[in-house]
């Protein structure tokens, strides 16, 4: 497979030369959901809580006596069968977190960009930097290497005023090439990543991909 490379002008100046059975291959989408969901579940804010018995405000008196008044026996007001008592087996604070496989996020990673390969939405460019933090010329930029919607930006170390330039583009995310997950990559509609990005990236790829077998 090869790619074009282009300037920040969108001239091309070169290619990149990468292995075919890498991303050539029909995109694995169900390690991509599996990814995904993983992704999803990680930050959910497990901060729902409900008050037990212990915690709920009132005495801890019995009401009543055990027996001899034909009410049915109850030990105190705080309890979940009475109105403002306590919940049972309510929900608590907790983590959503799981683990999933190495060879799992690589493969979905490697599945999620030969997806966005086929679709032709991946741009990669010389080098990704800005002479100052002006985010008119970043956008500027940006508009001829074709970022429309949601566009993602790769780099093995992501320029200071470039980050700065663009934080404040909406939909435009700066990420470092050992950061990218496949939910980025899903999520994006337009991908420009730096040659020595894609390099990288098929460098990892490529060893997962021999102890894969896939």
């Amino acid at each position: 497979m090869t790619l074009d490379v282009v300037n920040d002008q969108n001239e091309k100046i070169g290619t990149l030369d990468i292995k075919d059975d890498l991303f050539a291959n029909a995109a694995k989408l169900h390690l991509v959901w599996e990814s995904v969901v993983h992704a999803n579940a990680a930050e959910h804010r497990g901060t729902h809580a409900t008050k037990t018995r212990a915690m709920v405000s009132g005495t801890g008196k019995k009401p009543w006596r055990q027996k001899g008044t034909g009410r049915a026996r109850v030990g105190e007001a705080r309890n979940p069968l009475w109105r403002k008592g306590g919940t049972t087996f309510g929900p608590q604070p907790r983590s959503y977190d799981y683990q999933v496989p190495r060879k799992v996020e690589r493969g979905a990673l490697k599945a999620a960009l030969a997806a966005k390969l086929q679709q032709q939405a991946v741009v990669v460019v010389d080098r990704l930097a800005a002479e100052d933090h002006k985010t008119k010329a970043a956008a500027e930029m940006l508009r001829r290497l074709g970022a429309d919607g949601r566009t993602l930006l790769v780099d093995t170390e992501p320029d200071p005023q470039l980050m700065l330039a663009v934080r404040n583009l909406p939909g435009v995310r700066f990420l470092q090439s050992g950061r990218v997950t496949p939910r980025d990559v899903m999520a994006s509609t337009r991908i420009i990543a730096t040659r020595a990005a894609v390099e990288r990236l098929a460098e990892v790829l490529t060893k997962t991909n021999k102890t894969t077998g896939a």
